[in-house]
């Protein structure tokens, strides 16, 4: 089965005006895990009932900046997607797909609010709004990225960098002196904040001449492999 074929189904069977939505569409967008089970289609402005493998979502208008073209299949624009996602997800599965999406620049805190008023009375508005207001991420998080992370270098038998210190006078997550590399996590949740810190490292150590990774929770994760090989190619080319 190609990638997206049950999405692109679950569209086609419910009809003009669907949209793949809620944590389907987060799944498309890759913010998330694709999920198993009903593909969630939220229909506009007509009745369409569930069935099996669809879970249909009724609303009477969707406004055209809150739906785009994915890949060939109608789906919630990112924005629109965090917002009924936000409804469905656990705090820090909405958090962790906030900072995702801020990530991959899919969308930005702006466009976030302005989904919100487009639809203030939403399930997941009060959640997203909260999660957005919040300055910090998870306790957990960080701890657990350091551990996925230096796990995954060890079983690549790469050599281990230094862990949380500081580079061109500021904090770097991963770094390896002799190769002037530094590899850094985006920081596990979406306030814009902590995004504009992440650029202001990423610029000072730059501009010292350090060459700057970033991984995302969901590269570590999803994709292991590719971070590693990455790291492994900039250790091998700066050891000549």
């Amino acid at each position: 089965m190609l990638p997206g074929a049950w999405e692109l189904g679950a569209v086609l069977a419910c009809g003009d005006c669907a949209v793949i939505s809620h944590r389907s569409a987060a799944g498309l967008w890759r913010l998330v895990a694709q999920p198993e089970g009903e593909v969630d289609v939220t229909v506009v402005g007509r009745h369409c009932r569930s069935r099996p493998g669809i879970r249909v979502h009724r609303v009477g208008s969707l406004d055209r900046g809150d739906s785009q073209i994915l890949r060939g299949i109608p789906a919630t624009s990112p924005a629109r997607t965090l917002l009924d996602f936000a409804h469905q997800a656990a705090s820090h599965e909405l958090e962790l797909a906030i900072a995702e999406a801020y990530a991959l620049r899919l969308t930005t805190e702006g466009e976030i609010a302005d989904a919100i008023k487009r639809a203030p009375g939403r399930a997941g508005v009060a959640a997203l709004r909260a999660e957005l207001r919040r300055e910090g991420g998870p306790r957990l998080t960080r701890r657990e990225g350091e551990r996925r992370m230096l796990k995954l270098l060890r079983d690549a038998r790469l050599p281990q960098p230094l862990t949380n210190v500081r580079g061109a006078g500021v904090e770097a997550d991963f770094f390896w002196p002799d190769q002037k590399l530094i590899v850094d996590s985006y920081q596990f949740h979406g306030h814009r904040a902590a995004f504009e810190r992440d650029r202001r490292r990423d610029q000072a150590h730059i501009a010292a001449g350090y060459t700057v990774i970033r991984v995302t929770w969901r590269q570590l994760t999803e994709e292991p492999l590719a971070v590693v090989a990455t790291i492994a190619r900039v250790l091998a080319r700066d050891s000549r």
